[in-house]
């Protein structure tokens, strides 16, 4: 039977308990704010960036000479899958739903006979993917996400170790593994394809030039197009990254406070349970005491 000492032990430590996940969840509201500024900032551009590369490179006719970063190297057969996740864990599923989608791509690349090979961005997807994968973990990137204030610089590092695997022939296909922030409440697991560029669909393209007639060649480029692309295509692959990072600090801090305030609840009402039992221990306690006083006079 739990002793009154226990019950008090033990309500003395979810209170102590409650006090941190209190502390983390206003911590991480406090990131929050700063965080979500950057990921929305940065999401039109990256998304503005993303159009004007496709307006651009529907204007030229793909072949050999074009760039390799959008026409590919003739195959794809090697692909590299960049998971991003978090440095650090108490936030809920937020890096095991990215790990479950990152896993999902590399079963279905596996299953068609592809070489797979990863770099792990965040301490906590590079954990969790060694166990099955640690022979095809190139590197492992950390202290990026976890900083209070994500920088292009940092980002950058990854984007250029990427650059320096696709010139030196590593890899064919590029993926980016990644939670989109959507609002505090919504963070979704998406894919995208990096490297090579990829143009929108044939209908999507064709629905946007039958809304907009001669959007296409609307535009006189100096100098042309090929030229552009050259410049703009790793710029475009660094944004894309730096964009993938700011979603992620932003969903990692409102996947914590939303994993922190529920925490907090539920040690609250760890502590009202405890101390209904408490209170019934010590009512038992307290009869019992009197009955074994009265028994003992009425036996005198």
């Amino acid at each position: 039977m739990t002793s009154l000492r226990d019950y008090r032990d033990r309500i003395v430590s979810v209170k102590s308990t409650r006090k941190i996940t209190s502390a983390m969840k206003m911590v991480a509201a406090s990131k929050l704010r700063r965080a979500q500024e950057q990921a929305e900032a940065a999401q039109p551009y990256a998304q503005s960036m993303a159009d004007m590369m496709a307006r651009v490179a529907g204007n030229i006719a793909i072949n050999d000479s074009s760039p390799k970063l959008l026409a590919g190297t003739g195959s794809d057969q090697k692909h590299l899958v960049v998971v991003v996740t978090a440095d650090r864990g108490l936030c809920g599923g937020f890096n095991s739903n990215i790990v479950k989608m990152a896993r999902r791509v590399i079963s279905g690349l596996k299953a068609e006979g592809k070489d797979v090979s990863l770099i792990c961005a965040g301490r906590k997807g590079g954990d969790l993917l060694k166990r099955e994968y640690e022979g095809s973990i190139w590197q492992h990137f950390t202290g990026i996400i976890g900083k209070s204030r994500v920088e292009y610089e940092d980002a950058n590092k990854v984007t250029e170790y990427i650059l320096e695997r696709f010139e030196a022939g590593d890899f064919d296909v590029c993926t980016l593994v990644y939670s989109e922030f959507i609002s505090v409440l919504t963070q979704s697991p998406v894919t995208q394809q990096l490297i090579p560029f990829k143009l929108p669909e044939a209908e999507d393209a064709e629905e946007s030039k039958k809304e907009e007639p001669g959007a296409v060649s609307v535009y006189d480029f100096e100098p042309g197009e090929e030229e552009i692309l050259k410049k703009l295509l790793p710029r475009n692959v660094g944004v894309q990254v730096y964009r993938a990072f700011l979603d992620g600090s932003a969903g990692e801090q409102a996947a914590r406070m939303t994993a922190m305030d529920n925490a907090t609840r539920n040690a609250g009402d760890m502590i009202d349970n405890l101390s209904l039992q408490y209170n019934r221990a010590r009512q038992a306690h307290i009869t019992k005491e009197l009955i074994e006083i009265i028994s003992g006079a009425e036996a005198v």
